[in-house]
């Protein structure tokens, strides 16, 4: 991969990894790599004396354009879903540097920053094209107008309640189920490592093609997560004693009125994940889920 010119991206409410960013920024200086630095991100380091010159900053999708190569982003996976707001249809890959906690789509260890982007000068990398969701509603909500779209899920759930709402859902017009529960999530495969797992929902792989459907603590004693095709066009409905519920597109969340339909869908472009090739999904699962801790599975390795 040729470098030229690159974003860096980080939470601009915290610096924990100040050597992290330190050596990411040598590097890039090393290799003579344009670097562009978030603005508020790029605040908080110049406050924390990190940064050792000024950097062109961005602070916002229309400052971003298909001349930049790469976006890194410091953090964790919660950093990267807010990257995709600023990247959405840019087709800017992504990178992500692990300096959160458990990390599946920042998979890069902050020890080993200098040798991975040494593999993509390399060329020794794989892009991983990974599928958003995109949301409408009727009637139209403008809060989420220019953001409707999610890399991890969509999540209906109660508010200001402690009772269970009802979900009618509907798979490409035709009647599924109504889930009695505290909400609903429509995971992409990305999605399928976060809030959908800690419901008891399925992992699948990133490249697969479908989309996840699973309750949040349903009273539906038969009521299971469903794996269908990422083509399928689907309709919920809420039926709640409150008046509004809520809808989270991954870290974003508004309030909905009860009589308001949701419309989910494979969204009209995708995110590319960069993966080093000392990387891999499930070389991520073994690490991070602890798959194959068992003494049995030894002599395997």
């Amino acid at each position: 991969m040729i470098l030229k010119k690159v974003a860096v991206y980080g939470q601009s409410y915290s610096i924990s990894a100040e050597k992290e960013i330190q050596i990411l920024l040598s590097v890039l200086e090393a290799h003579d790599i344009v670097c562009f630095i978030e603005e508020k991100f790029n605040n908080l380091l110049i406050e924390g004396k990190i940064l050792e010159k000024k950097y062109p900053v961005f602070s916002d999708f229309k400052d971003l354009d298909p001349t930049f190569d790469l976006m890194f982003t410091l953090g964790g996976d919660g950093t990267i879903l807010r990257a995709v707001t600023y990247i959405r249809d840019l087709d800017i890959p992504i990178l992500g540097i692990n300096t959160g906690r458990l990390g599946f789509l920042a998979t890069i260890n902050k020890k080993a920053i200098k040798e991975s982007i040494d593999l993509l000068l390399k060329g020794e990398y794989s892009i991983q094209k990974r599928t958003l969701l995109s949301v409408e509603t009727s009637p139209k909500n403008n809060d989420f107008k220019e953001l409707n779209f999610a890399l991890n899920e969509v999540t209906i759930a109660r508010k200001n309640t402690t009772s269970m709402i009802g979900v009618r859902t509907c798979l490409n017009n035709e009647y599924l189920t109504n889930y009695w529960a505290d909400g609903l999530i429509i995971a992409t495969p990305t999605g399928s490592t976060g809030y959908s797992l800690s419901c008891n929902g399925p992992v699948i792989s990133p490249d697969s093609k479908n989309v996840l459907i699973t309750p949040i603590a349903p009273h539906n004693l038969n009521a299971r997560p469903m794996v269908i095709s990422d083509e399928t066009a689907i309709q919920l409905e809420v039926d709640s004693r409150e008046k509004d519920f809520l809808i989270s597109l991954d870290s974003r969340i508004y309030t909905i009125s009860k009589n308001t339909k949701v419309f989910i869908k494979k969204a009209p472009f995708s995110v590319q994940s960069i993966i080093p090739k000392n990387q891999s999904f499930l070389n991520t699962l073994r690490s991070k889920l602890l798959w194959g801790e068992d003494t049995r599975n030894e002599t395997n390795l």
